[in-house]
């Protein structure tokens, strides 16, 4: 199955991220290697938002991220939640659906 993890971000993120970005990166490596995050990034313009795509059997994951990440920890983000994703099309697609 696959999660998004959102994260709705400070207005100076931009400005107050440098300090703790190697921290937060590495956190995100480290999920990435292990299988568990496939992609992550900041939306731009305004980067007021990112958005991170996980797998696994559960929320937890992600949820574990959020939980142990300096960005979170620091007030970067103001606010995160997980949703699962129904995802369908796609060599990766947790439920492939096809039409012939």
């Amino acid at each position: 199955m696959h999660y998004i993890l959102f994260y709705d971000l400070c207005d100076d993120y931009l400005e107050r991220r440098a300090q703790f970005r190697d921290a937060h990166l590495a956190l995100a490596w480290q999920a990435a290697r292990r299988g568990e995050l496939l992609l992550g990034g900041a939306l731009a313009e305004p980067a007021d938002s990112a958005v991170l795509l996980f797998q696994g059997d559960s929320p937890a994951v992600a949820e574990a991220f959020a939980s142990a990440d300096p960005y979170v920890r620091e007030g970067l983000v103001k606010a995160w939640r997980v949703r699962a994703w129904n995802t369908v099309v796609g060599d990766a697609a947790a439920n492939p659906v096809r039409a012939e």
